[in-house]
């Protein structure tokens, strides 16, 4: 329903927080459907703010990694997932 209602006034940008917070998998993925279409049917730019890193992989252009506020990535999906410092932030490190 917010996206509907944010959508009816034609956006160029849209910022989603945490859109996916508590859906199921089937849920993310139909979702992560939804965005591509409503992007491309209304030519929008999306800023999205999600943990959820299956989401943000498969449905983002370009991706900015903060660390307790602090970037320390940017670039494609494909760049931040083999980033060091990203893969230190969000698995840590052996010991």
């Amino acid at each position: 329903m917010e996206l509907a209602r944010a959508l009816a006034v034609r956006p160029r940008l849209l910022l989603l927080d945490e859109p996916v917070n508590g859906l199921s998998h089937g849920e993310v993925d139909q979702f992560a459907d939804l965005v591509r279409a409503v992007r491309e049917d209304f030519d929008l730019t999306l800023v999205v703010v999600e943990h959820h890193m299956g989401f943000v992989m498969g449905l983002c252009d370009k991706v900015v990694c903060l660390d307790f506020g602090r970037k320390i990535a940017e670039g494609p999906p494909e760049e931040i997932q083999r980033d060091p410092a990203v893969i230190e932030a969000y698995l840590g490190v052996a010991a």
